[in-house]
Protein backbone atom coordinates (compact mmCIF):
# COMPACT_ATOMS: atom_id res chain seq x y z
CA UNK A 1 0.00 0.00 0.00
CA UNK A 2 1.54 3.35 -1.00
CA UNK A 3 2.54 5.69 1.78
CA UNK A 4 0.74 8.99 2.18
CA UNK A 5 2.68 12.22 2.18
CA UNK A 6 3.56 13.55 5.67
CA UNK A 7 1.71 16.59 6.97
CA UNK A 8 3.08 20.06 6.25
CA UNK A 9 4.05 20.39 9.91
CA UNK A 10 6.04 17.14 9.78
CA UNK A 11 7.78 18.22 6.58
CA UNK A 12 8.73 21.55 8.11
CA UNK A 13 9.97 20.07 11.39
CA UNK A 14 12.05 17.35 9.73
CA UNK A 15 13.41 19.80 7.16
CA UNK A 16 14.46 22.13 9.95
CA UNK A 17 16.17 19.37 11.94
CA UNK A 18 18.01 18.06 8.89
CA UNK A 19 19.30 21.50 7.95
CA UNK A 20 20.17 22.20 11.60
CA UNK A 21 22.41 19.13 11.73
CA UNK A 22 23.95 19.45 8.30
CA UNK A 23 24.64 23.20 8.40
CA UNK A 24 25.33 23.30 12.13
CA UNK A 25 28.15 20.75 11.92
CA UNK A 26 29.91 22.45 9.00
CA UNK A 27 29.73 25.92 10.56
CA UNK A 28 32.16 24.80 13.26
CA UNK A 29 34.90 23.61 10.90
CA UNK A 30 36.89 26.80 11.47
CA UNK A 31 37.65 25.65 15.03
CA UNK A 32 39.52 22.64 13.66
CA UNK A 33 41.99 24.85 11.79
CA UNK A 34 44.41 25.57 14.68
CA UNK A 35 44.60 22.04 16.18
CA UNK A 36 44.74 20.20 12.85
CA UNK A 37 47.35 22.47 11.27
CA UNK A 38 49.44 22.13 14.42
CA UNK A 39 49.03 18.34 14.63
CA UNK A 40 49.86 17.70 10.96
CA UNK A 41 52.35 20.59 10.57
CA UNK A 42 50.39 22.30 7.77
CA UNK A 43 50.18 25.97 6.95
CA UNK A 44 46.76 27.59 6.81
CA UNK A 45 46.57 27.37 3.04
CA UNK A 46 46.38 23.54 3.19
CA UNK A 47 43.38 23.63 5.51
CA UNK A 48 41.77 26.52 3.64
CA UNK A 49 42.19 24.80 0.27
CA UNK A 50 40.44 21.63 1.51
CA UNK A 51 37.47 23.57 2.86
CA UNK A 52 37.43 25.68 -0.28
CA UNK A 53 37.38 22.48 -2.33
CA UNK A 54 34.55 21.22 -0.13
CA UNK A 55 32.45 24.22 -1.07
CA UNK A 56 33.35 23.90 -4.74
CA UNK A 57 32.48 20.18 -4.87
CA UNK A 58 29.31 20.87 -2.88
CA UNK A 59 28.22 23.40 -5.48
CA UNK A 60 29.27 21.30 -8.48
CA UNK A 61 27.36 18.28 -7.18
CA UNK A 62 24.31 20.22 -6.01
CA UNK A 63 22.51 20.48 -9.35
CA UNK A 64 23.05 16.74 -9.91
CA UNK A 65 21.85 15.69 -6.45
CA UNK A 66 18.97 18.12 -6.82
CA UNK A 67 18.01 16.46 -10.10
CA UNK A 68 18.09 13.05 -8.40
CA UNK A 69 15.91 14.37 -5.56
CA UNK A 70 13.44 15.85 -8.06
CA UNK A 71 13.23 12.56 -9.93
CA UNK A 72 13.55 9.85 -7.26
CA UNK A 73 12.60 11.68 -4.07
CA UNK A 74 14.56 13.58 -1.46
CA UNK A 75 14.60 10.74 1.06
CA UNK A 76 16.95 8.51 -0.91
CA UNK A 77 19.33 11.37 -1.55
CA UNK A 78 19.31 12.37 2.13
CA UNK A 79 20.11 8.84 3.34
CA UNK A 80 23.10 8.55 1.00
CA UNK A 81 24.19 12.05 1.96
CA UNK A 82 24.06 11.20 5.66
CA UNK A 83 26.27 8.13 5.16
CA UNK A 84 28.80 10.13 3.16
CA UNK A 85 28.76 12.91 5.75
CA UNK A 86 29.59 10.51 8.58
CA UNK A 87 32.30 8.82 6.51
CA UNK A 88 33.93 12.11 5.58
CA UNK A 89 34.05 13.33 9.18
CA UNK A 90 35.52 10.05 10.39
CA UNK A 91 38.15 9.99 7.64
CA UNK A 92 39.24 13.53 8.53
CA UNK A 93 40.80 12.10 11.69
CA UNK A 94 43.16 9.96 9.58
CA UNK A 95 43.93 12.49 6.83
CA UNK A 96 47.50 13.35 7.76
CA UNK A 97 48.52 14.59 4.30
CA UNK A 98 47.11 17.59 2.48
CA UNK A 99 45.92 15.34 -0.35
CA UNK A 100 44.08 12.97 2.00
CA UNK A 101 42.51 15.90 3.83
CA UNK A 102 41.36 17.37 0.52
CA UNK A 103 39.75 14.02 -0.27
CA UNK A 104 37.88 13.61 3.04
CA UNK A 105 37.07 17.17 4.11
CA UNK A 106 36.96 18.46 0.55
CA UNK A 107 35.51 15.95 -1.90
CA UNK A 108 33.61 13.53 0.34
CA UNK A 109 32.03 16.13 2.59
CA UNK A 110 31.31 18.35 -0.40
CA UNK A 111 29.21 15.62 -2.02
CA UNK A 112 27.58 14.82 1.33
CA UNK A 113 26.54 18.43 1.88
CA UNK A 114 25.00 18.61 -1.59
CA UNK A 115 22.63 15.84 -0.56
CA UNK A 116 21.71 17.05 2.93
CA UNK A 117 21.17 20.81 2.77
CA UNK A 118 18.89 23.52 1.44
CA UNK A 119 18.40 22.68 -2.24
CA UNK A 120 17.19 19.14 -1.52
CA UNK A 121 14.82 20.03 1.33
CA UNK A 122 13.60 23.19 -0.41
CA UNK A 123 12.46 21.08 -3.35
CA UNK A 124 10.13 19.19 -1.01
CA UNK A 125 8.97 22.39 0.71
CA UNK A 126 8.36 24.11 -2.63
CA UNK A 127 6.22 21.25 -3.93
CA UNK A 128 4.36 20.74 -0.66
CA UNK A 129 3.45 24.29 0.37
CA UNK A 130 1.17 26.65 -1.60
CA UNK A 131 2.84 29.66 -3.18
CA UNK A 132 1.30 32.01 -0.61
CA UNK A 133 3.08 30.13 2.21
CA UNK A 134 6.23 29.01 0.40
CA UNK A 135 8.47 31.95 1.31
CA UNK A 136 7.55 31.72 4.99
CA UNK A 137 8.14 27.95 5.04
CA UNK A 138 11.57 28.35 3.43
CA UNK A 139 12.39 31.08 5.91
CA UNK A 140 11.48 28.83 8.82
CA UNK A 141 13.67 26.02 7.47
CA UNK A 142 16.57 28.44 7.04
CA UNK A 143 15.99 29.76 10.56
CA UNK A 144 16.22 26.20 11.85
CA UNK A 145 19.58 25.83 10.12
CA UNK A 146 20.72 29.00 11.84
CA UNK A 147 19.60 27.69 15.20
CA UNK A 148 21.66 24.59 14.46
CA UNK A 149 24.67 26.85 13.99
CA UNK A 150 23.91 28.57 17.29
CA UNK A 151 23.86 25.21 19.08
CA UNK A 152 26.63 23.39 17.23
CA UNK A 153 29.34 26.06 17.06
CA UNK A 154 29.92 26.32 20.82
CA UNK A 155 29.34 22.57 21.15
CA UNK A 156 32.13 21.81 18.68
CA UNK A 157 34.46 24.30 20.35
CA UNK A 158 33.70 22.68 23.72
CA UNK A 159 34.31 19.16 22.38
CA UNK A 160 37.62 20.16 20.80
CA UNK A 161 38.77 21.81 24.04
CA UNK A 162 37.71 19.00 26.39
CA UNK A 163 37.71 15.84 24.28
CA UNK A 164 40.26 16.61 21.58
CA UNK A 165 39.66 17.31 17.90
CA UNK A 166 39.75 13.60 16.91
CA UNK A 167 36.98 12.59 19.31
CA UNK A 168 35.02 15.68 18.36
CA UNK A 169 35.00 14.63 14.70
CA UNK A 170 33.92 11.09 15.55
CA UNK A 171 31.01 12.36 17.67
CA UNK A 172 29.97 14.67 14.86
CA UNK A 173 30.05 11.72 12.45
CA UNK A 174 27.54 9.87 14.63
CA UNK A 175 25.34 12.95 14.81
CA UNK A 176 25.35 13.27 11.01
CA UNK A 177 23.81 9.79 10.77
CA UNK A 178 20.63 11.14 12.42
CA UNK A 179 19.79 12.79 9.09
CA UNK A 180 18.87 9.36 7.67
CA UNK A 181 15.89 8.62 9.98
CA UNK A 182 14.74 12.25 9.79
CA UNK A 183 14.49 11.92 6.02
CA UNK A 184 11.33 9.82 6.48
CA UNK A 185 9.49 13.06 7.16
CA UNK A 186 10.29 14.30 3.64
CA UNK A 187 8.73 11.39 1.79
CA UNK A 188 6.94 12.45 -1.41
CA UNK A 189 4.53 10.19 -3.28
CA UNK A 190 5.28 9.81 -6.96
CA UNK A 191 3.77 12.69 -8.89
CA UNK A 192 1.30 11.92 -11.60
CA UNK A 193 2.26 13.00 -15.07
CA UNK A 194 0.18 14.79 -17.62
CA UNK A 195 0.46 18.42 -16.64
CA UNK A 196 2.23 20.92 -18.79
CA UNK A 197 4.85 21.50 -16.10
CA UNK A 198 5.60 17.79 -15.76
CA UNK A 199 6.06 17.45 -19.51
CA UNK A 200 9.05 19.81 -19.48
CA UNK A 201 12.27 17.84 -19.72
CA UNK A 202 15.36 18.36 -17.57
CA UNK A 203 17.29 19.68 -20.56
CA UNK A 204 14.54 22.14 -21.45
CA UNK A 205 14.37 23.39 -17.86
CA UNK A 206 18.13 23.96 -17.79
CA UNK A 207 18.15 25.70 -21.17
CA UNK A 208 15.29 27.93 -20.17
CA UNK A 209 16.98 28.92 -16.91
CA UNK A 210 20.46 29.72 -18.24
CA UNK A 211 19.02 31.79 -21.09
CA UNK A 212 16.93 33.95 -18.75
CA UNK A 213 18.79 37.16 -17.73
CA UNK A 214 17.21 37.46 -14.29
CA UNK A 215 18.33 33.93 -13.42
CA UNK A 216 21.90 34.84 -14.36
CA UNK A 217 21.79 38.03 -12.26
CA UNK A 218 20.44 36.07 -9.30
CA UNK A 219 23.19 33.50 -9.77
CA UNK A 220 25.90 36.17 -9.86
CA UNK A 221 24.59 37.73 -6.67
CA UNK A 222 24.64 34.38 -4.90
CA UNK A 223 28.37 34.12 -5.70
CA UNK A 224 28.91 37.10 -3.40
CA UNK A 225 26.88 35.52 -0.61
CA UNK A 226 29.11 32.45 -0.66
CA UNK A 227 32.32 34.47 -0.70
CA UNK A 228 31.36 36.58 2.30
CA UNK A 229 29.81 34.05 4.67
CA UNK A 230 32.35 31.26 4.17
CA UNK A 231 35.35 33.59 4.47
CA UNK A 232 33.95 34.94 7.72
CA UNK A 233 32.81 31.56 9.03
CA UNK A 234 36.17 29.85 8.48
CA UNK A 235 38.68 32.64 9.05
CA UNK A 236 37.05 34.76 11.76
CA UNK A 237 38.37 32.54 14.62
CA UNK A 238 41.95 32.82 13.30
CA UNK A 239 41.51 36.56 12.60
CA UNK A 240 40.42 37.25 16.17
CA UNK A 241 43.15 35.03 17.60
CA UNK A 242 45.76 36.94 15.59
CA UNK A 243 44.43 40.16 17.08
CA UNK A 244 44.99 38.84 20.60
CA UNK A 245 41.38 38.24 21.60
CA UNK A 246 40.52 35.17 23.75
CA UNK A 247 39.60 31.97 21.91
CA UNK A 248 36.11 32.08 23.42
CA UNK A 249 35.42 35.33 21.58
CA UNK A 250 35.27 33.55 18.22
CA UNK A 251 33.00 30.86 19.63
CA UNK A 252 30.61 33.45 21.02
CA UNK A 253 30.76 35.45 17.79
CA UNK A 254 29.87 32.52 15.52
CA UNK A 255 27.17 31.38 17.92
CA UNK A 256 25.76 34.91 17.99
CA UNK A 257 25.76 34.98 14.19
CA UNK A 258 23.75 31.76 14.24
CA UNK A 259 21.33 33.02 16.90
CA UNK A 260 20.65 36.33 15.17
CA UNK A 261 20.35 34.56 11.84
CA UNK A 262 17.37 32.64 13.23
CA UNK A 263 15.57 35.98 13.40
CA UNK A 264 17.07 37.26 10.15
CA UNK A 265 16.02 34.31 8.02
CA UNK A 266 12.57 34.14 9.62
CA UNK A 267 11.95 37.83 8.96
CA UNK A 268 13.31 37.51 5.40
CA UNK A 269 10.89 34.67 4.72
CA UNK A 270 7.98 36.68 6.08
CA UNK A 271 8.90 39.82 4.14
CA UNK A 272 9.48 37.80 0.98
CA UNK A 273 5.75 37.11 0.84
CA UNK A 274 4.94 40.83 0.96
CA UNK A 275 7.87 42.79 -0.53
CA UNK A 276 9.61 42.16 -3.88
CA UNK A 277 12.39 39.70 -3.10
CA UNK A 278 14.87 41.43 -5.42
CA UNK A 279 14.65 44.62 -3.35
CA UNK A 280 15.22 42.67 -0.15
CA UNK A 281 18.24 40.92 -1.67
CA UNK A 282 19.76 44.22 -2.81
CA UNK A 283 19.25 45.68 0.64
CA UNK A 284 20.83 42.68 2.36
CA UNK A 285 23.97 42.72 0.20
CA UNK A 286 24.41 46.47 0.60
CA UNK A 287 23.94 46.22 4.36
CA UNK A 288 26.61 43.50 4.53
CA UNK A 289 29.10 45.76 2.77
CA UNK A 290 28.37 48.58 5.22
CA UNK A 291 28.63 46.33 8.28
CA UNK A 292 31.98 44.86 7.18
CA UNK A 293 33.36 48.33 6.39
CA UNK A 294 32.42 49.61 9.84
CA UNK A 295 33.83 46.51 11.56
CA UNK A 296 37.30 46.67 10.03
CA UNK A 297 37.54 50.45 10.50
CA UNK A 298 36.71 50.36 14.23
CA UNK A 299 39.13 49.49 17.04
CA UNK A 300 38.79 45.75 17.62
CA UNK A 301 37.35 44.65 20.95
CA UNK A 302 35.04 41.99 22.28
CA UNK A 303 32.20 44.51 22.13
CA UNK A 304 32.86 45.40 18.48
CA UNK A 305 33.05 41.70 17.61
CA UNK A 306 29.70 41.02 19.28
CA UNK A 307 28.07 43.96 17.51
CA UNK A 308 29.49 42.78 14.18
CA UNK A 309 28.33 39.20 14.80
CA UNK A 310 24.81 40.25 15.81
CA UNK A 311 24.35 42.56 12.83
CA UNK A 312 25.96 40.18 10.36
CA UNK A 313 23.85 37.38 11.77
CA UNK A 314 20.66 39.18 10.80
CA UNK A 315 21.96 39.23 7.20
CA UNK A 316 23.78 35.88 7.20
CA UNK A 317 21.48 33.38 5.47
CA UNK A 318 18.52 35.67 4.88
CA UNK A 319 19.41 35.49 1.18
CA UNK A 320 18.64 31.74 1.09
CA UNK A 321 14.82 31.69 1.31
CA UNK A 322 14.61 34.78 -0.87
CA UNK A 323 16.87 33.43 -3.62
CA UNK A 324 15.18 30.03 -3.69
CA UNK A 325 11.80 31.74 -3.53
CA UNK A 326 12.59 33.78 -6.65
CA UNK A 327 13.66 30.62 -8.51
CA UNK A 328 10.40 28.88 -7.58
CA UNK A 329 8.37 31.96 -8.49
CA UNK A 330 9.95 32.26 -11.95
CA UNK A 331 10.25 28.61 -13.01
CA UNK A 332 7.79 26.68 -10.83
CA UNK A 333 8.59 23.82 -8.47
CA UNK A 334 8.94 20.77 -10.74
CA UNK A 335 12.73 21.13 -11.02
CA UNK A 336 13.23 23.40 -8.02
CA UNK A 337 15.94 21.28 -6.36
CA UNK A 338 17.96 21.13 -9.59
CA UNK A 339 17.61 24.83 -10.48
CA UNK A 340 18.29 25.90 -6.90
CA UNK A 341 21.36 23.68 -7.05
CA UNK A 342 22.49 25.42 -10.21
CA UNK A 343 22.23 28.83 -8.53
CA UNK A 344 23.96 27.36 -5.50
CA UNK A 345 26.93 26.28 -7.62
CA UNK A 346 27.71 29.96 -8.11
CA UNK A 347 27.40 30.44 -4.34
CA UNK A 348 29.94 27.70 -3.79
CA UNK A 349 32.41 29.07 -6.33
CA UNK A 350 32.30 32.22 -4.23
CA UNK A 351 32.69 30.11 -1.09
CA UNK A 352 35.76 28.40 -2.50
CA UNK A 353 37.38 31.72 -3.40
CA UNK A 354 36.45 33.26 -0.06
CA UNK A 355 37.98 30.52 2.09
CA UNK A 356 40.94 29.79 -0.20
CA UNK A 357 41.91 33.42 -0.84
CA UNK A 358 41.61 34.01 2.88
CA UNK A 359 44.35 31.45 3.47
CA UNK A 360 46.48 32.40 0.47
CA UNK A 361 46.44 36.15 1.05
CA UNK A 362 47.05 35.69 4.76
CA UNK A 363 50.13 33.56 4.04
CA UNK A 364 51.34 36.12 1.49
CA UNK A 365 50.62 39.34 3.38
CA UNK A 366 50.32 38.30 7.03
CA UNK A 367 46.79 39.74 7.37
CA UNK A 368 43.22 39.42 6.13
CA UNK A 369 42.88 43.10 5.14
CA UNK A 370 42.71 42.54 1.39
CA UNK A 371 40.00 39.89 1.67
CA UNK A 372 37.87 42.12 3.91
CA UNK A 373 38.12 44.85 1.28
CA UNK A 374 37.16 42.44 -1.50
CA UNK A 375 34.11 41.42 0.55
CA UNK A 376 32.98 45.04 0.78
CA UNK A 377 33.32 45.63 -2.97
CA UNK A 378 31.46 42.42 -3.80
CA UNK A 379 28.61 43.38 -1.48
CA UNK A 380 28.05 46.62 -3.40
CA UNK A 381 28.25 44.70 -6.70
CA UNK A 382 25.60 42.18 -5.57
CA UNK A 383 23.27 44.96 -4.39
CA UNK A 384 23.40 46.55 -7.85
CA UNK A 385 22.82 43.43 -9.95
CA UNK A 386 19.89 42.09 -7.88
CA UNK A 387 17.91 45.29 -8.32
CA UNK A 388 16.74 44.64 -11.94
CA UNK A 389 15.81 40.95 -11.40
CA UNK A 390 12.30 40.15 -12.72
CA UNK A 391 10.34 37.88 -10.39
CA UNK A 392 7.22 37.12 -12.41
CA UNK A 393 6.54 33.58 -13.58
CA UNK A 394 7.45 32.62 -17.13
CA UNK A 395 5.81 29.96 -19.25
CA UNK A 396 7.19 26.44 -19.08
CA UNK A 397 8.78 25.10 -22.24
CA UNK A 398 6.77 21.93 -22.67
CA UNK A 399 8.28 18.89 -24.29
CA UNK A 400 7.61 18.50 -27.98
CA UNK A 401 5.78 15.28 -28.70
CA UNK A 402 7.60 12.95 -31.06
CA UNK A 403 5.80 10.85 -33.62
Amino acid sequence: MPRSQPSLTTILICSGLIVSLSMGIRHGFGFFLPPMTEAFHWNREVFAFALGLQNLVWGAAQAFTGMLADRYGARRVLIIGALLYAAGLALMTMSASGLAFAGSAGVLLGVALSGTTYSVVYGVIGRSFPESKRSQAMGLAAAAGSFGQFLMVPTEQFMISHLGWVNALLILAMMALLIAPLSAGLYEPERAGGTEENQQSVGQALKQAISYPSFLLLTAGYFVCGFQVVFIGVHLPAFLKDKGLPAETASYALALIGLCNVLGTFVAGQLGARVPKRLLLSGIYLARAVVIAIFISMPLSQLSVCLFAATMGLLWLSTVPLTNGVVAQIFGVRYLSMLSGLVFFSHQIGSFLGVWLGGVLYDRTGSYDVVWQISIALGVFAAIINWPVKEHAIGQQAAVATP
